[in-house]
């Protein structure tokens, strides 16, 4: 019988109405009062059944909620024959409940067009040559997949057959398609504008770039803020303290409609649905934008961010260095060159992409012995040669003898903002290449961005020379900056600011910035970057787009405003209505519900403005 009346609980409302004008028909054209009464009755009634049922549930786990206030004044209206106004209240507040509900569906349009993008099927390459759809639970990983033009790309994988280019918004924010070509990631969730390609599966179901976005979506808009937590906390007081007042009323004064008004205009509905429509609407439009929020409490602390530290490579720079120079000091020039390149390949370093690139050995030498100095470099045997690869530092810690000639070089390479790679063959210098990464485009407009939403102070951090960092913190007009940083002295770093009272947030992607996103107030990960910094961080910039972090901060600043202007509308509503309950003759219970109702609207809409934000500053 319950789920009954809660499936028709939108048809009961409709039925109250009716009811309700019939009623007032029969009394202002027939001239009908019985059918007046009887209409109100029957109106009030089943309109009260659905709100009674919930308020009863709400009493079962002894929470005295907003549906026991309605359900005890309507049935204390009720009881002294004022059906007029039990009536128009119950359908008031059902009507209510459905514009509420319909509204804060279309704030959350944004997410479940996220979730809806995701692929059902996929055309799966079979032993005998042919393509056959299956459900895309059932792809594994290393399945060949067949997309065609306007099909949605069901895995992460990479191309291996075709060409073609893809709309990326749903993972990136970016609307613009990108040309794919044999070699090169695709995403799931993303949309093949045209051509046909044959992708390798290589990540599959929730281990997805989207799968993953969907997951920590879904899980920002199921926690809450601290301030949703005060709001549930006071409303757990709140409550029965307005059933208490009332009965306190009524004692005093012994008039009912007094009191059970009191009831109706003390509802918290603005109060308790304000805060987390403006969070569900933030979260939407960071969705939207390439920009994950995991959770409500982030949106609050990242609001009140006044010092944001930086990775270097990978975050203000792209991330792809080239050599620049290569030096030689050595007779054998293609040995050092074999010798190098055969060691950076047993690294995942930027700067070790760089020289393989720059080398592009056809055969590399078997390397043995490895061993890797944390922030210096690698020390491993090729061909019974002992062989040190990296830094300066490393060469010193080696005790391996550096030419006034060298040392010229080395500060020439670093005042030309250059990462120093030295390769030292059973303790001679060999060669010496310079590295440069490319400041991203744009960064200066984005820093200047950051500075007018309220960031007093921009660091970077780095465990380049310090040349090289001036370098690039002179080009950026950064705060400050440091070099020769070894992951432990960033997190260290940003502990130093924490304990200083600065709010912090740190921008990083590699593993070794996982401790400073983890210890920093906001982490921010690039969404190009290793699953561990994305995992760590409590907001990801899906490919890697430093554009979307003033979008980002702004936004979240934004979002933060939006629910003081709710809790301010709410709480001013419940005052003004109070107060105009005891010092004017208008007020009353009818009346009151419908600028309550109203009220609730009010900060749904207002939050729903969040869906729209765009950060130009």
């Amino acid at each position: 019988m319950q789920r009954l009346i809660f499936r028709n609980k939108n048809n009961i409302m409709k039925v109250s109405g009716f009811l309700i004008i019939i009623a007032f028909f029969a009394l202002f054209v027939l001239n009908n009062e019985m059918v007046f009464e009887l209409g109100l009755i029957i109106a009030s009634i089943i309109g009260l059944l659905p709100i009674a049922l919930q308020a009863y549930q709400a009493l079962k786990v002894k929470v005295v909620s907003i549906d026991v206030l309605v359900t005890i004044a309507v049935a204390g209206a009720f009881i002294i024959n004022n059906f007029e106004e039990s009536a128009i209240v119950t359908f008031l507040f059902l009507f209510g409940a459905y514009l509420e509900q319909r509204t804060l569906n279309k704030t959350r349009k944004a997410i479940k067009e996220l979730t809806e993008m995701a692929p059902d099927t996929a055309l799966k390459l079979m032993a005998d040559g042919e393509f056959v759809e299956i459900d895309i639970d059932d792809v594994e990983i290393g399945d060949t997949l067949l997309v065609k033009t306007g099909a949605k790309i069901p895995v992460d994988g990479k191309v291996i057959l075709g060409e073609g280019s893809i709309n990326e918004a749903s993972i990136t924010g970016e609307s613009l398609p990108v040309s794919k070509e044999v070699g090169l990631s695709v995403y799931a969730g993303t949309i093949l504008d045209n051509g046909t390609l044959q992708i390798m599966a290589e990540r599959v179901g929730e281990d997805t770039t989207f799968g993953k976005i969907i997951e920590l979506v879904e899980e920002a808009q199921d926690s809450k803020s601290e301030a949703e937590r005060f709001i549930d906390k006071f409303s757990k007081y709140y409550t029965p303290f307005v059933l208490v007042l009332a009965l306190i009323v009524y004692l005093i004064f012994r008039d009912i409609e007094l009191a059970i008004t009191i009831l109706v205009l003390g509802c918290p509905g603005a109060l308790v649905i304000g805060v987390p429509v403006s969070n569900v609407a933030g979260i939407g439009n960071g969705a939207r934008h390439g920009v994950l929020l995991k959770g409500s409490e982030v949106i609050s602390d990242f609001s009140r961010v006044d010092t944001i530290v930086f990775d270097k490579t990978g975050t203000l720079t792209i991330g792809k260095p080239k050599v620049s120079e290569t030096i030689y000091y050595g007779d054998n020039q293609e040995e050092a060159l074999s010798f190098l390149a055969s060691i950076e390949r047993e690294s995942d370093h930027p700067l070790a992409n760089a020289i393989i690139e720059e080398i592009q050995l056809d055969q590399y030498l078997e390397v043995s012995n490895t061993e890797v100095v944390k922030g210096g470099g690698i020390i491993a045997e090729v061909k019974n040669k002992r062989v040190v690869v990296g830094n300066p530092s490393i060469i010193a810690a080696e005790r391996i003898k550096l030419t006034d000639n060298i040392k010229v070089d080395i500060k020439r390479l670093e005042n030309e903002g250059n990462s120093i790679v030295i390769i030292a063959i059973d303790g001679h210098v060999e060669l010496m290449m310079g590295i440069k990464d490319t400041i991203r485009e744009n960064i200066k407009a984005d820093l200047d961005q950051l500075r007018k939403l309220g960031v007093k102070n921009l660091v970077m951090l780095s465990g380049d020379n310090q040349g090289t960092v001036d370098l690039v913190s002179k080009q950026l007009n950064l705060t400050s900056a440091y070099g020769n940083m070894l992951p432990e002295d960033k997190s260290a770093y940003v502990k130093d600011l924490i304990e200083q009272g600065e709010i912090v947030a740190f921008v990083g992607d590699g593993v070794n910035d996982s401790p400073s996103l983890a210890l920093a107030h906001i982490g921010i990960a690039m969404g190009s970057g290793t699953d561990v910094a994305i995992e760590t961080s409590d907001v990801v910039l899906m490919n890697s787009d430093m554009s979307r972090l003033p979008h980002a901060l702004g936004l979240t600043k934004a979002t933060r405003a939006n629910m003081i202007q709710n809790i301010l509308i709410a709480v001013g509503v419940v005052f003004v209505l109070l107060f105009s309950l005891i010092f004017s003759s208008w007020m009353n219970m009818t009346i009151g519900m419908l600028v309550h109702e109203a009220s609730i609207l009010v900060v749904i809409l207002n939050g729903m403005r969040l869906l729209k934000y765009s950060n130009k500053v």
